[in-house]
Formats: C-alpha cells, structure tokens, sequence
C-alpha cells in the first residue's frame, strides 16, 4: 500500500509518564464513543466518588461514563463536539481526597458473554481512533463470522504522539494479558501486535514478553504514514483486504488499540473502568514534551495552566497532527478517545496558498487505497454522486495525506469528508466508510 513518510518529531517516546495530574474540576462529556451518548444517572449537588456509574444509556451502541474523580456534580452543561454536534457534560468539583467507589470491584467472569458484560460496564472504548465500543468489536457472532486474528494496533504513525508507545514501554505485561484474555474469552485463535519498525525498544520488549507465548506474534510495520489506519494495518499483518463498506471483521479480523487492550487486563484485576488517559503534550512551542495521566475531563485549559509553552498558542489541536481536531475553546475536555493535545505557534492557515490543481498525481501515490483524489475533488464540487460512487469515495479513510502532499494547497481530505456526508444525505452511503 502507498504511505506518506512524515517527520517523527517524537520528543516525548523516551520519558517516562508522568504520574496522574489531579485538576480543580473535571467536565465529562456522556458522549465519548460511537454511537448513542448516555444519560445521567446522578443529580446536580450528588457527591460522586471515583470509578463510580454517572451516566449510561440502554442503546445497542454505547458505553457508560464514570466519574473519573471524587467530588460534588456542580452542573450540567453543553459541549461543541469535534463534529459539531452539540453533547452533553456534568461538571465535578474535585474533593482533596480521591476515593474509589463501593461499586469497583473485579468482574466474575465464566463465560463469554460474562466477558463481554465486563467489557461494556468497563466503559471501553477504542482509545486510538474513533470510540468504537469494545464490547460491539468483540461481539461479533463466530457461527456467522469466524476471526482467525486479534490485531494490536501498535502502530502509531503520526508525529508527536507517544502515548501508545509508552504503554508498550511501561506496561508491556498488561498488554499481553489483555491479549491472552480476549483470546481465551472471545475464542480467536492468534494475536499479532503491529508496531512500526521505527520503534525498536517497543519491538524488543514485546518480542521478550512474547517467547514462550505461540499464541502471539510481534510484526515490524513499514515505516509510513497512515500505518496505524484498521484497513492497513490489516493488509500489512495479514495480507488480507477489508472490503469497501465493510469492517475488519468480515476479513476475519479485530483490531483493538494497544492501550485499549492493556486497561481490558487491569479492568478485569481490579475494576477500575476507563476514568484516565496518557495524552502527549508537545507542539512546537512546548518548552516540555512530556507523556501526563490525566483524569477524562480535565479541559484545555487546566493542561495548558500546567504546561511549560515559549508563546501563547496561535493552535491547539485534540489528537495527532494528521487526523485531529482544532480545538478553540478552554473548556475542551480530555475524552476517552484523546490520545495527544498539540500546541502550535502558527495556525497553519498560510502555509499552502491555495492554487490550481498542477496534475502532478501526488494524492495519488500518497493514498493508501489507491483513491483518485483530484477526481473525487472534481466530482464533489458538480455533486455527482454516481460518480463519487465509482470512484470509491468510501474507501477514504480521512486520513488527510493527499491534502499534506500537494504543493497546490488543495484541501482534498476535506473535499472528501464532505463528499461522504452528501451521499449519505442522499442515502447512498454506507455509514460505515
């Protein structure tokens, strides 16, 4: 498959995290995964401990919230999503003393779908990318769908970010034992983790982990950009092609994220469910790149309070440099899915000056489904969704390397993006693409 080299730029990979950062208040959004966002389950002026249940929904695709820290739900309020889309928030007023809720205790676990259940009340979500629940990812039916494989995705292919790769560093064990659960719990006969080769000590030490382990392969990944993407990663382990619309699974394949599969192992020791994330702080103003634990729902604005940055941010941007969001507003919290938060001097608005379309094909032969991404522009702009429909628009992972490669300033991953969202408004479209 095509790829992209981008600079490394990875400041933080080899320091330590460091330990969790406690804010003054926490905003938690009951809307951090794919799928339908949950409802309070505590009231304003509720004292809520941490780990405890405060928002849940009974829709096939969801995951519950818990609070990630102990203290007073203050008020409700309404958050802009990296969508647009408006969602709601309970703001906690952090007590000085963190305590763990009555309701943290160990899964008993018996069967698969014990499992599963355990699973979903952890609150797990794909921490990599966009939020899949990890009890549907796991969910599928083997009578109709056999998987042969579990992939890691320990790729990590955008520069700056290094929050992944420190998991692997510093907490290799809990990714072999979230591995060996699924496995034995979901019935997949193997795991291959994927790192890319340009991390050699992580490649090192899960190859350590893994030699009395027949179960379980460590494969060097390409060095390339967008490596880390579920359709390549499965093409480059396995070989094997995700068909359009569809989803890794019909190749007979999971991918779950390395950080993902190290809290399903501490989920099922100590029931502690998702209420923290390591997020890479870095940019080209950070005085520090550094690695932090940080409560989910700790905003902007407490991170940047704590930051030691040369210039007032002219960019801010929730997740990696490629495929993450601007951000604008203090308030933006920490979610389950944020895996970096990026300080840049510039806006970046300036730096390619839109300019006709020089046929040079390099969209081309950067994209890594062999899209046409001048044509898909082209089609896009005469809203011709037949022809947006031949050209395979679906396949666009919106991962923005044709918008990175062209000398003519074209925003061609937008164009795409945009181009999606006219189909399915014409109901021509899978939502999975």
């Amino acid at each position: 498959m095509n790829s992209v080299r981008l600079p490394h730029l990875k400041a933080s990979a080899e320091i330590s995290t460091a330990p969790l950062f406690l804010p003054k208040s926490v905003m938690v959004s009951l809307s951090m995964s794919i799928g339908a966002p949950c409802e309070p389950v505590v009231k304003i002026g509720d004292t809520v401990k941490t780990g405890q249940l405060i928002a849940d929904s009974d829709a096939f695709m969801s995951a519950p919230v818990h609070a990630p820290v102990t203290g007073v739900v203050t008020r409700e309020t309404t958050l802009t999503a990296a969508n647009g889309k408006k969602t709601r928030a309970l703001v906690i007023e952090t007590a000085n003393k963190q305590e763990l809720s009555d309701e943290v205790k160990p899964p008993v676990i018996n069967s698969r779908e014990d499992f599963l259940k355990a699973v979903r009340a952890s609150g797990a979500v794909g921490q990599g990318g966009a939020g899949f629940p990890l009890h549907i990812k796991l969910g599928f039916d083997p009578k109709k769908q056999p998987v042969d494989y579990l992939l890691i995705n320990g790729a990590e292919c955008e520069p700056y970010t290094t929050s992944d790769y420190r998991e692997l560093i510093e907490r290799g064990e809990d990714v072999i034992s979230g591995i060996k659960l699924i496995l034995r719990h979901i019935s997949i006969p193997k795991a291959i983790i994927g790192i890319e080769s340009d991390k050699p000590l992580a490649i090192k030490k899960m190859r350590s982990l893994t030699e009395n382990e027949p179960d379980i392969s460590v494969a060097p990944l390409p060095t390339g950009y967008p490596q880390g993407a579920e359709k390549v990663l499965v093409y480059s382990c396995t070989k094997r092609v995700v068909n359009e619309g569809s989803l890794p699974v019909s190749a007979g394949c999971v991918v779950v994220n390395v950080s993902t599969t190290a809290f399903v192992a501490r989920y099922i020791k100590t029931g502690v469910p998702l209420i923290e994330k390591r997020v890479s702080i870095d940019g080209d103003i950070v005085n520090k790149p550094e690695n932090i634990f940080v409560p989910i729902g700790t905003t902007l604005a407490e991170i940047t309070a704590r930051t030691n940055l040369r210039l007032v941010p002219g960019k801010v941007i929730f997740g990696g440099m490629m495929m993450g969001t601007t951000v604008y507003d203090p308030d933006t919290p920490v979610t389950k899915t944020t895996g970096a938060i990026l300080f840049f001097a510039g806006t970046g608005s300036a730096e390619k000056p839109l300019t006709s379309c020089i046929r040079c094909a390099r969209c081309v032969n950067a994209c890594s489904m062999s899209l046409a991404p001048t044509e898909l522009e082209h089609a896009f702009d005469r809203k011709d969704a037949a022809l947006l429909q031949k050209l395979h628009v679906n396949l666009c992972m919106d991962c923005g390397a044709c918008s990175y490669v062209c000398p003519a300033g074209r925003n061609l991953a937008e164009k795409n993006q945009l181009a999606k969202a006219f189909l399915r408004s014409k109901g021509s479209l899978s939502k999975i693409g």
